[in-house]
């Protein structure tokens, strides 16, 4: 159909560019897309049939089509390619034109280009789009920061797209500048995180346990059901029962143990560091997606490196053992992100609300589980919460849990089961509750080899030691 004036424009029209346009149609809004590639471009108006959709190859054509102050959703790679839409976008726009780079875009250059078109009194938005294909199609959670104003206009259209849960539209205004691009890095963060845990406890239960295939979709399955259930979950205990259409084997069983990444959970970890707030599951989960891809060094190294084997007398009844692990390593991972959040709120003037980023996270994006209604639950009940694992009801949960974790722990040490995102979350977990750590002996060390000082137990201040001189002798 076509229409001189729509209410949003789309570059890129790629997979997700394309169903997030749809999705857009199915709501009674008009959209009009650009991209280099024509078959793309036809292939959007032949899906959207009678509804009001436009698509070019021309720039100009495609700017001249949107309703002014006109507003522009961005599909495309992250880095070198969203500047170069930006560059040639940008002279053709007028002010109180609003761009939305909806890619996973480093929130640092979010700022440099919210900065850059503020110039030309353009608004530029960073807007996490959480849920894949899936999602973009019926319902992301999605994550828009910057201008206020500007995010009012497209409001009703965000709203009307997002993923619904218990009536309540999983997108909200998050924050002015990077904010939003800051939220969706630690949402994949706490992704990477998850599926660490998620891959450690099919080990276990695979070569500890002895679980087939089809055993190991039933567990996923029941877990589902409970206190774990979650899109992760759930769609792990679907590959389980996937057959691989050119063997008569498991899919699973024919994919290679090598896990690739875009670098959002590094940035994760880069950033935590920078604002010294520990993170270690995202850390961890980062580092051995590289160990992975070093195949060569892990094929030699299990030829020459003697260890347990990792089968042995797991009993039956580990799986529930690794359940209540999971659950508290769960806990544990989504704390340290939303721990990230609440210093970066701090530290980038962001001004985040925390409880609003459980409530959109609900549904709709690929962490969304049961327990972020009780994260959210936590927060409004308490907005000042200096950190999840001490709101009462997740205190309680991992008082109760965290037995269970000790000993998948140990067994999984004992059978030489590489378990690092478990090992993390229960060292965090003590680290966090220990009202006496050994850092008096690493500020000693400081001050003996660099002169950092140190300081007293029983006085203010810092002091210096000459160490290693003998002390004066009493009379």
């Amino acid at each position: 159909m076509e229409i001189r004036e729509h209410d949003i424009g789309m570059v890129g029209l790629g997979v997700m560019g394309r169903n997030v346009l749809l999705n857009m149609l199915d709501h009674g809004f008009s959209t009009a897309g650009l991209d280099t590639d024509a078959a793309k471009a036809r292939a959007l108006v032949d899906e959207a049939k009678e509804k009001p959709a436009s698509a070019t190859t021309d720039p100009k054509a495609f700017v001249a089509m949107l309703r002014k102050p006109r507003a522009i959703m961005m599909l495309v790679p992250a880095g070198a390619p969203v500047d170069a839409v930006i560059r040639e976008l940008a002279p053709m726009l007028s002010p109180d034109d609003l761009l939305i780079d909806a890619g996973n875009s480093h929130f640092t250059d979010t700022n440099r280009r919210v900065e850059s078109l503020a110039k030309q009194r353009i608004h530029f938005f960073g807007m996490g789009i959480s849920g894949g294909e899936s999602g973009a199609r019926h319902g992301p959670s999605m994550m828009p920061g910057g201008s206020r104003e500007a995010y009012e206009r497209v409001r009703p259209i965000l709203e009307s797209i997002a993923a619904d849960v218990d009536g309540e539209p999983c997108v909200t205004y998050l924050g002015p500048g990077s904010a939003g691009h800051y939220v969706k890095m630690v949402h994949n963060g706490i992704e990477y995180g998850l599926m660490q845990l998620i891959a450690e406890s099919y080990d276990l239960l695979k070569r500890g346990v002895g679980l087939s295939n089809q055993e190991l979709a039933d567990v996923f399955e029941r877990w589902n059901e409970g206190a774990l259930s979650s899109f992760l979950i759930e769609i792990t205990s679907m590959i389980f029962r996937q057959k691989d259409v050119q063997s008569d084997n498991s899919l699973i069983d024919m994919i290679l143990g090598v896990a690739r990444q875009k670098g959002t959970g590094q940035w994760t970890s880069q950033d935590a560091l920078a604002l010294k707030v520990p993170t270690p599951t995202i850390d961890i989960a980062v580092g051995l997606r590289d160990l992975s891809g070093r195949e060569d060094v892990r094929h030699a190294a299990n030829r020459i490196l003697r260890g347990p084997a990792p089968t042995g007398d797991f009993s039956r009844d580990a799986v529930n053992q690794v359940h209540d692990a999971l659950h508290a390593s769960t806990i544990l991972t989504y704390a340290q992100g939303m721990a990230q959040l609440q210093a970066a709120s701090k530290a980038y003037g962001y001004d985040l609300n925390m409880e609003a980023i459980a409530r959109i996270w609900r549904g709709g994006c690929i962490i969304r589980s049961a327990l972020l209604e009780e994260i959210r639950v936590a927060y409004k009940a308490n907005d000042e919460l200096s950190d999840l694992i001490v709101a009462p009801n997740m205190a309680e949960r991992l008082s109760s849990l965290q037995a269970a974790l000790r000993t998948v722990v140990a067994q999984g040490v004992e059978r030489g089961i590489p378990i690092a995102g478990f090992m993390a979350c229960l060292a965090y977990f003590d680290a966090y509750r220990s009202d006496w750590m050994p850092f008096n002996l690493i500020q000693a060390q400081r001050d003996y080899f660099g002169a950092h000082t140190y300081e007293r137990i029983d006085q203010k201040g810092v002091f210096h030691t000459q160490w290693g001189e003998p002390l004066p002798q009493s009379e």
